[in-house]
């Protein structure tokens, strides 16, 4: 794959010469179905803002072929409508990453933000500046746009993506003095504050190795070699129990082991039985009430 190689030299050539480009394919979605009395045009008018302000704008100094543009889904569901102009909601996250010299698109993150509210005015630009927080809307996606980035280049190079989620950290410290739920650290243990926090504490950087050696040495070597890739998987796992005998109800971790679910089940389903009890005995432990999901692979 051509970005792999890329990410691995992207650092010399970012030295040489500033190259810039859209780093996101995303697919856009706003549900609407739960609010009534809103003109339909608003709904439109905010999903083109919003794919224009995710897709259109360049977030780093990498430079993306378009075929290597990073693709995810983002719904947000609009529950409530207060007055003309502010929308409350959630959003629904899903990353994929291409797996080399395949067609298959593996789920990097598939999360639920339920601390949505925003102020939206059809029609108006969508303004945002790195380390000013100017509405809450433009913030959260500035935050999960940084977010991601720093997921997708973690699964190219050991710990690649540390620069993006310093900004994605930025963003939440420019919005503490919002009043607006979702950035506050006190708020509980399931928000934007706690996701990158997680994701950055030296505490649970086996997560960090878990995304690179999972993608880059394990999927990526599939095709060609599927016994030593699926070998490299379980040992990969064995991250997810190392932070979990830390912290079992990290908030990353739980993200993680939801969005990889399904995809490690299909994965060692036709593994050998020494590597499917090996998978179950982690994934048991990690992932308790989906025991039985795991045990059915045998």
């Amino acid at each position: 794959m051509i970005r792999k190689a890329i990410i691995a030299i992207v650092v010399y050539i970012v030295g040489l010469t500033p190259c810039f480009s859209q780093e996101f394919l995303g697919n856009i979605q706003i549900q609407h179905q739960q609010v009534e009395g809103v003109d339909p045009s608003v709904f439109k008018s905010m999903q083109t803002s919003i794919f224009e302000f995710m897709n259109n704008r360049v977030w780093s100094s990498y430079n993306f072929q378009i075929e290597e543009r990073i693709e995810f889904t983002m719904v947000i569901t609009i529950s409530e409508v207060q007055g003309s102009d502010i929308f409350r909601g959630s959003i629904n996250l899903v990353l994929q990453r291409p797996i080399y010299n395949s067609d298959y698109n593996s789920v990097v993150v598939n999360l639920i933000d339920n601390d949505v509210r925003f102020e939206y005015v059809p029609y108006q630009s969508m303004q945002y500046s790195d380390g000013t927080y100017t509405d809450n809307l433009t913030s959260i996606l500035a935050f999960y746009a940084y977010f991601m980035l720093g997921l997708d280049f973690d699964t190219y190079s050991l710990e690649g993506g540390t620069q993006f989620y310093e900004k994605a950290m930025a963003v939440v410290t420019s919005a503490q003095n919002s009043n607006t739920k979702g950035w506050q650290a006190f708020e509980g243990p399931r928000n934007r504050y706690q996701l990158v926090e997680n994701i950055m504490n030296p505490s649970y950087s086996d997560l960090r190795t878990l995304l690179y050696e999972y993608h880059l040495k394990g999927l990526d070597e599939m095709v060609d070699d599927k016994t030593g890739a699926r070998a490299i998987i379980v040992r990969t796992l064995k991250n997810f129990e190392k932070v979990y005998d830390k912290r079992s109800g990290l908030y990353i971790l739980q993200v993680f082991i939801e969005a990889k679910r399904d995809e490690i089940i299909d994965i060692f389903t036709d593994g050998s039985p020494a590597e499917k009890v090996e998978m179950i005995n982690i994934m048991k432990e990690v992932d308790p009430s989906n025991a039985s999901r795991y045990e059915a692979v045998l």
